[in-house]
């Protein structure tokens, strides 16, 4: 029995090509209308550019009509954005291509299984479905064979097996035995027929009269125009058609299923042109290094350069009485007022200090020394470490203890002959003291007196026993909680000592803010390092676009047959992505791996190296971006292919 209401209707068909610029304007449809049944198979039958490859296309809702109407199912197909015209392509079509349009790289399983994924059928169920299909045709034993290594009938059964696999209510078969021989071309018209009685639609295009004669129904097109038709003839059944109401509302293909496929088909193609995949991660690979290895080198001359300075003080300030800058008798600075300046949150340490050379002898020995009085946290704040024995303690200071901590250049003038000074005594001016410890060996700061040749007592003994009682100190050393917190630790002392004194017969001297600049200049040092290493990532880059570029252009047919199996324009663009983005990862990888093995071997060779977990993750991010940013475009240009085009590329 055959409906009313036809599978397929064409009312006043028409296809124009040019009329763009230059290029004439060429007609291939004129007007042409046309009805099929749903459970029919038909035969377009034609000579050479009739028009009936356009008209295939136009029923495989792979291309538009430049005018007229195409209902499919009762609706109009002009309706249907791109996502709708997919999903119609992937629940009702199924295409035979006389060139058999198989992707090279994939087995027999893998290229039947390509419409399911974009249907969204799971991996395992779709396998399963393939391998039961080709089996079904006679390939049970080809499943994983690519298609180079296939007959023409056994790729044109593959070929047919996928128009199946999501079910092919509709066959359309261009020239489906144009490439065969007369066995293998009856074997496919055999199934064709046995898919027609088993209630598929089939719309056969071929220029063969004896082919067309084994349809039910012909249908002669030439110049574009339908010039004969056999009319219909009964069909046994008909498969449902789809329910047009659910038209791209279906998801399909889930966004993790879309990735591992499209991560999958990277890497094999990768795999296959080692060559240009190595070069293309050349560029990433020393992008990566060189920002990790040129980073770790600036953060380690950084470090030594502030661990040099840090003997020097990047925390210190000075602290001393002064005339106020309005005039007026010079201020003192008391020990409350030192306290109070303790107690401040920005403040770690405070250090007053009185030194002076005096006289310093041992047995024979006498030299004018600089006796260095202050408190036991000298070591600490100036960042210096006791070389042998220790330094004297905060009791000690209390209680005027008469210790004394020697220089290391000091030891040996007190001790010619080396032996160990600790324990013994020296006197300073004419007080005993005993030797508990020695300083490392420092050096002199430029223009200052060589601090190895010192000697260093505490506060208050030397202030009651060497310095006469002294009031006040010389100066005093303030140390910042940290260095961050340097210039406000400055402007609260300035202003609880104004608070205090009522006006600012103090001065105070910011050591730590040239240190600081110098640790500003290292830090632009190591930033103009990383971003030199950036330009390698971007020339990278630029290499993985180019190379996009050209698996695009190499892979058009591919995006065409994926086109044509139900891929949406998005599922071609994440697909693409994904392939910059894993060649970008690989290459991040690698370079992650050589930049660390880089940075050991420059240890080894003594150079100054910190690793940082920020910058190798940053690196790493990176270069994930530069696939995603110099990727994207390639992508964007296979998504925006059309099918038609891609289809008929070489």
């Amino acid at each position: 029995m055959v409906t009313d209401a036809p599978l397929i209707e064409l009312r006043e068909i028409r296809k124009q090509y040019g009329g763009n610029g230059d290029a004439p304007a060429v007609e291939v449809l004129h007007g042409l209308s046309l009805k099929i049944h749903a459970g029919e198979f038909v035969a377009i039958v034609g000579a050479s550019g009739s028009g009936k490859s356009t008209l295939m296309h136009l029923l495989g809702c792979l291309d538009r009509p430049s005018s007229g109407s195409y209902l499919f199912s009762g609706r109009d197909v002009a309706t249907l954005d791109s996502d709708e015209l997919a999903w119609l392509r992937r629940e009702a079509f199924g295409f035979v291509f006389q060139g058999y349009h198989l992707i090279a790289t994939e087995s027999a399983r893998e290229n039947v299984e390509v419409p399911a994924i974009y249907a969204g059928m799971p991996e395992d169920e779709r396998a399963a479905r393939a391998s039961a299909l080709l089996t079904r045709l006679g390939l049970s034993d080809k499943l994983d064979n690519r298609p180079s290594q296939l007959s023409g009938g056994q790729q044109q059964r593959v070929s047919i097996a996928r128009a199946l696999m999501n079910g092919g209510r509709i066959i359309l078969a261009d020239e489906p035995t144009g490439a065969l021989d007369s066995k293998s071309g009856a074997e496919v018209m055999a199934l064709l027929n046995e898919l027609a009685d088993a209630g598929h639609t089939i719309i056969l295009i071929t220029h063969d009269r004896d082919v067309a004669d084994q349809a039910r129904r012909v249908i002669e097109i030439r110049d574009g125009e339908i010039v004969g038709d056999s009319g219909v003839s009964a069909i046994k059944q008909a498969l449902p058609a789809p329910d047009m109401t659910q038209a791209g509302r279906d998801a399909g293909a889930s966004f993790w299923d879309d990735l591992r496929e499209a991560a999958r088909t990277a890497w094999r193609g990768m795999r296959m042109n080692r060559t240009r995949t190595g070069l293309t991660l050349l560029g990433i690979v020393i992008g990566v290094a060189s920002v990790i290895v040129m980073l770790a080198v600036g953060e380690g001359a950084k470090q030594r350069v502030i661990d040099e300075m840090g003997s020097l003080g990047t925390t210190i300030m000075y602290l001393g009485s002064g005339h106020p800058s309005n005039g007026g008798p010079p201020g003192r600075l008391t020990i409350e007022d030192l306290d109070a300046v303790a107690a401040l949150p920005e403040i770690g340490h405070v250090m007053p200090i009185i030194g002076d050379p005096v006289t310093v002898r041992r047995g024979n020995v006498d030299r004018q020394v600089y006796a260095f009085a202050s408190a036991y946290v000298m070591p600490l704040v100036h960042r210096w470490r006791v070389g042998k024995g220790r330094f004297f303690t905060p009791e000690e200071d209390e209680q005027l203890a008469p210790v004394v901590v020697i220089g290391h250049k000091a030891w040996k003038n007190f001790f010619p002959d080396g032996s160990d000074p600790l324990g013994k005594q020296i006197l300073i001016v004419d007080a005993p003291f005993e030797v508990i410890g020695v300083m490392a060996e420092r050096g002199a700061d430029s223009g200052s007196q060589d601090y190895d040749e010192m000697v260093f007592i505490p506060y208050n003994s030397g202030r009651m026993r060497v310095y006469d009682a002294r009031a006040e100190p010389d100066y005093t050393v303030v140390e910042a909680a940290s260095e961050e917190l340097v210039g406000k630790a400055e402007a609260a002392m300035k202003k609880l000592l104004i608070e205090r004194r009522g006006r600012d017969d103090f001065r105070i001297g910011n050591a730590a803010a040239k240190l600081q600049a110098a640790a500003q200049t290292s830090n632009a040092m190591k930033m103009m390092l990383g971003l030199i290493a950036a330009v390698s990532l971007i020339v990278g880059g630029i290499g993985v676009m180019n190379v996009m570029l050209m698996t695009v252009r190499e892979r058009t047919r591919e995006i065409g047959i994926r086109m044509a199996t139900g891929a949406r324009e998005r599922d071609i663009l994440r697909q693409f992505l994904t392939e910059a983005v894993l060649v970008s990862v690989v290459g991040g990888v690698i370079g992650v791996a050589s930049g660390l093995f880089i940075g050991a071997a420059l240890l080894f060779w003594n150079v100054a190296v910190i690793f940082s977990l920020s910058a190798i993750i940053g690196a790493f991010a990176c270069a994930v971006a530069t696939g995603l940013i110099f990727g994207y475009m390639p992508a964007k240009k296979a998504a925006g292919l059309d099918p038609v085009i891609a289809l008929a590329s070489e």
